[in-house]
């Protein structure tokens, strides 16, 4: 797990990478919770989905956004963090330009940036967003949304209520040519405090399916 630092737009990003295990392995980045409410590329649900994509033998990038750690410049409320995620899978590109394919996943303001980084990046074929902030901030961006993923949310989440993002998947089941999944985690807060497992099984479950040879999301 290689630390990493790499330029974004406002002076150098701080990463870990996960290199690619063989040519034209697929890339996956990682995106972590809001800055200002301390969320870092070592928040726990970070980690496990850094490990889980790591493990599949994805090229897999976890990093700081501007102003965390050791990544310069500061927050941006989400515009600069935005360029930041885009420079970021720049990087992993520049040095495995033959992968076969790209996901995304981001955790809570994470999964905003994400789903904002999806709509630029045609390349991007899945993604993982959970606990996205649908109450919070407005996701009409996603007209259409370009590729099929997973929403996890905690049923029992106080920060981001399930109900707003039930809203979102049902607007994003309209639309043709992609297919969202959706699970909801009986009793998990927004931290997954004592349900992280359960809602990485969720998330390895659906990348089981996405990643069989003969799934017919392609």
């Amino acid at each position: 797990m290689p630390s990493v630092i790499f330029p974004g737009p406002e002076g150098r990003l701080e990463g870990r990478f996960s290199p690619p295990p063989r040519p034209r392995a697929p890339v996956a980045m990682i995106l972590h919770p809001h800055p200002e409410g301390g969320g870092t590329m070592n928040d726990r649900i970070v980690q496990r989905l850094y490990k889980t994509f790591a493990d599949r033998g994805f090229a897999t990038l976890r990093f700081n956004f501007r102003g965390v750690g050791r990544s310069q410049g500061s927050f941006d409320s989400g515009i600069g963090e935005l360029s930041d995620a885009a420079s970021a899978l720049d990087w992993v590109q520049s040095i495995h330009p033959e992968a076969q394919s790209t996901w995304i996943a981001g955790y809570s303001f994470g999964a905003l940036i994400g789903m904002q980084l999806l709509m630029r990046r045609p390349e991007v074929r899945g993604f993982i967003s959970v606990a996205p902030p649908a109450n919070m901030y407005d996701f009409s961006f996603l007209a259409p949304c370009p590729a099929s993923g997973i929403f996890v949310q905690g049923a029992a989440d106080t920060v981001v209520q399930p109900g707003a993002v039930q809203k979102l998947v049902d607007k994003l089941r309209t639309q043709k040519h992609i297919t969202i999944h959706h699970d909801e985690i009986p009793r998990a807060n927004h931290f997954f405090e004592n349900e992280i497992d359960d809602m990485m099984k969720s998330v390895d479950n659906y990348l089981d399916f996405r990643l069989s040879p003969d799934c017919p999301i392609k």
